[in-house]
C-alpha cells in the first residue's frame, strides 16, 4: 500500500499539471488528504462513483504520461548515478588522504566534481 501511495504521489508531482482542476482537487483530497471517496462525494454533492471515476481517470492520465515519457524512471536512474558518483568522489578523497604524499591536484579535481554534482542535484 505504501508503494502505491508513493507511486501516486510521484506521478502527481511530475505530471499533476496535466490534469484538470477538478481532477487535481479530487486526486489531492484522496491521496494527500486521505479523504474517502464518500467524504469527497459528500463535500462536492456528487456520487461516490462520480468521485471514483474522476480519480481513476486522473490515475490513467498520469500513468500513461509516465509510460510514454519515462521521466520518473529516468529520475530514479539519475539519483542512483549521483549516489555512485558521490561514492567514487568520497573513495578518491579517502585514498588521497591515506597516501603518504597528499595530492592537492587530486583534491581539487574532487572538489570540482563535487561542485558539479551539487549543481545537478539542485536542478
Amino acid at each position: 500500500m505504501k508503494n502505491q501511495a508513493y507511486r501516486m504521489a510521484l506521478l502527481y508531482d511530475f505530471y499533476g499539471d496535466m490534469l484538470t482542476d477538478r481532477q487535481k482537487e479530487f486526486y489531492d483530497l484522496y491521496y494527500n488528504e486521505d479523504l474517502s471517496l464518500a467524504e469527497i462525494a459528500e463535500n462536492y454533492g456528487i456520487t461516490r462513483q462520480g468521485v471514483r471515476d474522476v480519480i481513476v481517470r486522473a490515475e490513467g492520465i498520469l500513468t500513461e504520461l509516465e509510460e510514454k515519457t519515462g521521466i520518473i524512471r529516468r529520475f530514479h536512474q539519475m539519483q542512483s548515478q549521483y549516489a555512485d558518483i558521490q561514492a567514487a568522489v568520497d573513495d578518491i578523497r579517502r585514498i588521497n588522504e591515506e597516501k603518504r604524499y597528499y595530492d592537492n591536484q587530486l583534491e581539487s579535481r574532487c572538489n570540482d566534481i563535487q561542485h558539479i554534482l551539487d549543481q545537478l542535484r539542485q536542478e
